[in-house]
């Protein structure tokens, strides 16, 4: 990567599209209960973040069971990491589609994100029997651990999404817009800001192999394109609904509907979208909501799962698991609306000099989104006084240099917090 000169135009981005780009591929039929026990497997056994969930989706499903190759299965990545969303739970959804149809996306997802999001609608029942948060030490040391695990998310996108001058700009521009003006609405102008900053400065100095037609009729796209239309009429749609009912469940369903609809580069950037919907409204406080956070570095599968915990700790009673699956499916929707949608026309949009230009801008601001998140609210909320900046350093260190797994990270924090950390203060 050639850093551009002060008077020169950004380097190109060093995005590496492929140079022959293959044609869809028709993946041999399975029936849903292999695709079922395929994914719950590794839903159960998926730690480590969306990165490492890529790597175990290729082990497990194209280097052992042969399901696609290589090519097509990256492919799938590029275009659920250009859409926003979970970009692993996306490639799940794809790869249920190709091995079953629809009915396997669904079957896919559901089992992938199952484990996971029954283990935190069990840490929301637990939180609540807890009652007051506040002087909880294993919960303050959650959120030292949330500190580590957010700064190592920025430290890693940092490295791979802003690799020049430009692009390191746009990620500070957006960070500082966003501690001054914080909110959704600001959220959401920084990222289509660095769009449309990344399109200006790089339209011209991408290069692109130019992809051969699909050689698919308007006919099979309508589906397509109505599931897109359905994507974007939601998004209107719900607001204007929570507005003229009052209705608090289609509120939240809005909330967390428009934060799925908003994340790009990975779940960890969802963390101040839905902080933005949740705590304002007074539906959580802040403890309770780091608490969850904190936890879902634990567990394997999709960071998204968080959303479970978040709905069942909003409701009461011995049936706020189903706000927890409101809430659950409201994160998802959008995700599975826009792969579905979109995975038809894909072949032909990323040869497109535009969309790739402005997903390298949208990419750097989403960096800024985090770095925000990482001050405000992680940092604040969680560091009271130098021992725990030493405790949460420690932890970025176990996680970044040790490669230590987060879960483990996690549980030792929570324990340090618990009986270490008010020995030291």
């Amino acid at each position: 990567m050639t850093t551009p000169s002060p008077s020169g135009p950004p380097a190109a981005p060093d995005l590496d599209p492929e140079s022959a780009p293959v044609e869809p591929h028709r993946a041999t039929p399975g029936g849903l209960a292999e695709v079922a026990g395929v994914f719950l497997k590794l839903g159960c056994l998926s730690f480590g973040g969306p990165i490492a969930h890529l790597g175990y989706l290729r082990a497990e499903l194209v280097a052992k069971r042969k399901w696609l190759d290589d090519a097509h299965y990256g492919d799938l990545v590029a275009l659920c990491q250009f859409l926003p969303g979970p970009a692993s739970s996306q490639v799940v959804f794809g790869l249920g589609m190709q091995r079953a149809g629809v009915p396997g996306a669904f079957v896919a997802s559901a089992c992938f994100t199952l484990p996971s999001a029954l283990l935190m609608i069990a840490f929301a029942y637990g939180v609540a029997a807890f009652g007051d948060l506040h002087s909880a030490g294993w919960l303050h040391g959650l959120k030292l651990a949330a500190v580590a695990v957010v700064a190592q998310a920025v430290w890693g996108m940092g490295k791979k999404l802003c690799t020049d001058r430009a692009r390191v700009s746009i990620c500070l521009a957006s960070a500082a817009v966003l501690l001054t003006l914080p909110g959704a609405l600001s959220q959401i102008g920084v990222i289509a800001g660095g769009g449309l900053v990344g399109w200006w400065l790089y339209r011209r100095s991408i290069t692109t192999a130019p992809l051969p037609s699909p050689g698919q009729g308007r006919a099979r796209h309508l589906i397509p394109a109505a599931v897109l239309a359905l994507y974007a009429g939601l998004l209107v749609l719900l607001p204007v609904l929570t507005s003229a009912t009052g209705s608090r469940p289609i509120a939240v369903f809005d909330g967390f509907y428009r934060s799925g609809s908003l994340v790009f580069g990975g779940g960890h950037v969802v963390l101040p979208l839905l902080r933005a919907e949740i705590i304002p409204h007074g539906w959580l406080s802040n403890d309770q909501f780091l608490a969850g956070y904190g936890a879902a570095q634990a567990l394997p599968g999709p960071m998204f799962a968080f959303s479970a915990y978040l709905g069942t700790a909003m409701s009461s009673g011995a049936q706020a698991w189903l706000g927890g699956l409101w809430c659950l499916l409201a994160i998802f929707l959008p995700a599975w609306l826009l792969i579905g949608g979109a995975l038809p026309f894909w072949h032909r949009l990323r040869s497109k000099r535009w969309a790739q230009a402005a997903l390298v801008g949208a990419n750097a601001s989403v960096v800024g989104v985090l770095l925000a998140a990482l001050y405000s609210p992680v940092m604040t909320e969680a560091i009271r006084s130098r021992t725990d900046v030493g405790a949460a350093l420690v932890a970025f260190g176990l996680l970044e240099h040790w490669k230590a797994p987060p879960w483990l990270v996690v549980i030792a924090m929570a324990a340090a917090g618990q009986w270490l950390l008010p020995l030291l203060t």
